[in-house]
């Protein structure tokens, strides 16, 4: 069976443009935090003709780095793989700077629509004012500066989650959809756990095998690790199911028995993954509990 193996080891080396494959280089925004680690990821494609993959967050520092990076060349187009603001909004910006379009992802949306009373949580880290020039679907493939890059709808993270494959070079941006430092937050109402297993199960029928992700470092033998991510989830799964076979319980009772010695600071984080897992149970009939399911709800086996 495989065995989830997280690699932590990554030098961020900011404002730095690091070579990490022939025509590839990354840069990394000095945004670190419990769910950044040491910061986003922006990639540059190609040499004369230079696509840009993230560019960001609105941080001066990190644009003037894209911008000295790509001195001499041509920003070809900018390429964005979700609204969150760690990744989004300085695509507006550099567009302005270079007049260069971009592509990508459709403008945020979440995976459901909410309950009555219900509030999204995570409306904060939502990038609301992202427009593209044009957005790119499923297999769509796209010729910029020189390389062919094909759309690849990875929904789970967030609803409109996108990876970028180079299948020519067996490379695949897969964003905060698949991470080697940490697994990826499945957070409702934006994101969805069905659907983030179902991508994982896209990938798994792709021939990528290096992924180049959002966060960290790159995913080598992408496609045992991405088995092992399945693994895992299925392993949280149980672990909530063996809890409420001990009696019925709230999601933050489910923490505390589930990630045992957690940091304080990242149970918020943990419970919306639990409850990313539990509408998914609630779906497939196996979990119940009165109206409709919350982060406050008491939940037991039907």
């Amino acid at each position: 069976m495989a065995k989830l193996i997280h690699d932590r080891s990554f030098d961020p080396r900011h404002g730095e443009a690091v070579e990490v494959a022939d025509g590839v280089r990354r840069l990394t925004v000095a945004n670190p935090g419990p769910f950044t680690f040491h910061g986003t990821n922006t990639y540059l494609v190609g040499e004369r003709d230079v696509v840009v993959i993230d560019p960001g967050p609105q941080d001066a520092p990190h644009l003037d780095a894209i911008l000295r990076a790509t001195a001499g060349a041509r920003i070809a187009a900018i390429l964005v793989s979700h609204t969150h603001k760690d990744h989004s909004p300085a695509a507006a910006d550099l567009r302005a700077r270079t007049g260069a379009p971009v592509y990508g992802c459709g403008p945020h949306r979440a995976a459901r629509g909410l309950a009555l009373g219900e509030i999204n949580p995570l409306d904060a880290s939502c990038d609301l004012d992202y427009r593209p020039d044009r957005v790119l679907v499923d297999g769509e493939r796209i010729t910029l500066g020189g390389a062919v890059f094909e759309a690849v709808e990875t929904p789970g993270h967030t609803a409109n989650h996108l990876a970028f494959a180079l299948p020519d070079e067996g490379i695949l941006f897969s964003a905060d959809h698949v991470m080697v430092w940490s697994t990826s937050i499945v957070a409702p109402p934006d994101g969805s756990m069905q659907a983030y297993m179902d991508s994982l199960d896209k990938l798994l029928a792709r021939s990528e095998d290096l992924y180049f992700p959002g966060h960290g470092g790159p995913v080598r033998a992408a496609a045992d690790y991405v088995t092992a991510l399945k693994v895992h989830r299925h392993d949280r799964e149980r672990a909530i199911l063996d809890a409420l076979g001990r009696g019925p319980g709230a999601i933050r009772a489910l923490v505390d028995t589930i990630y045992k010695g957690l940091d304080p600071a990242l149970k918020p984080a943990a419970a919306l993954s639990v409850f990313a897992q539990i509408e998914n149970l609630v779906d497939r009939g196996l979990v119940a509990c009165a109206g409709t399911p919350t982060l406050n709800s008491e939940y037991r086996l039907t």
